[in-house]
């Protein structure tokens, strides 16, 4: 009867898993942001960001357990640590941000991640952009633009802190992009978890304060929920192409919307939405040609390279 619904699971097109998973990871990263803004009202947010970190490596230590120090062998730990360092700001600026803004306006913002990423890449790694990435960029931007209204609105702190914090996640993705060239995913995610603990332990104990245990709770759950919705991403990703499921990441606004509205009373108005939409478009397009571009170096190393066989 138990291997019932796994070989269910297993008969579904590959699309359909991947669908799905992306689906649990917005609901998992949606409540998650939820639970930092409810349990903000008792904690600081950079304390919150320690117990999201040391609860995702509680998830992950029966992994390291098993495989020993293997995945910890690397020659780029400087990297790493640069890495981990730009995580760990990032993290305290959009938990930060949970804490003062509407989770459906910090969430729209945090869209713009990967276009800030596109433009680093440009900068800071030559790449080359035609037309179409450069319209993307500029439909996300447009979109900040539009949910900021800088000159009609006051631009609140919260905002400017989901901004840098995707600069900065922005940054991260490059980093993680130089790391890839080298690095197994294996290494990588290892000293994510273990340095981004151990870099938000220090912070933590200037601004700790006991938590209950219905606070720790609450804690443990954004954890648990954090690390399965990255988990959940990594295996859709998996299962079928980046341009099938990525489309559903949208899906986080409407979840983080409802949630705000049921939880904390947040309506988000028509400039969220719009901005959020235009920001989102421009992701998802810079998105897609990653993914081509990803498949046309694949195919042009598949028969040279010995880890493709």
């Amino acid at each position: 009867m138990g291997s019932r619904p796994s070989a269910y699971w297993a008969r579904l097109p590959g699309a359909t898993r991947g669908i799905v998973l992306m689906l649990l990871s917005t609901l998992g990263f949606s409540f998650m942001h939820a639970l930092i803004r409810h349990v903000s009202a008792e904690l600081h947010p950079i304390q919150i960001a320690f117990f999201r970190n040391f609860f995702g490596l509680v998830v992950f230590l029966p992994w390291f357990l098993r495989l020993g120090l293997a995945p910890l062998r690397t020659r780029r730990l400087k990297l790493h640590a640069l890495r981990a360092v730009l995580n760990v700001v990032a993290m305290f600026a959009f938990f930060t941000a949970l804490s003062l803004t509407p989770i459906a306006q910090v969430t729209a913002l945090g869209f713009t991640a990967p276009i800030f990423a596109a433009l680093l890449a440009m900068l800071l790694l030559g790449e080359v952009f035609r037309l179409r990435r450069w319209a993307a960029i500029a439909c996300g931007f447009a979109g900040a633009l539009v949910i900021l209204r800088p000159g009609l609105v006051p631009l609140d702190a919260g905002s400017l802190l989901t901004l840098g914090s995707a600069l900065l996640w922005g940054l991260t993705l490059i980093v993680i992009k130089l790391l890839g060239r080298s690095e197994s995913s294996l290494t990588i995610t290892s000293y994510m978890n273990i340095l981004l603990t151990l870099l938000s332990f220090v912070p933590a104990l200037f601004v700790w304060r006991t938590p209950d245990a219905q606070a720790l709770f609450w804690l443990l759950l954004i954890g648990v929920l954090g690390t399965l919705a990255q988990l959940a991403v990594a295996q859709a990703l998996k299962e079928t192409e980046a341009t099938v499921v990525l489309p559903f990441d949208f899906c986080k606004l409407l979840w983080v919307s409802a949630l705000g509205y049921l939880l904390f009373g947040e309506v988000p108005d028509l400039f969220v939405w719009l901005g959020g939409t235009l920001i989102f478009a421009g992701a998802t397009v810079i998105a897609f040609r990653e993914s081509q571009l990803a498949r046309a170096r694949a195919r042009n190393t598949a028969g040279t390279d010995p880890g493709a066989l």
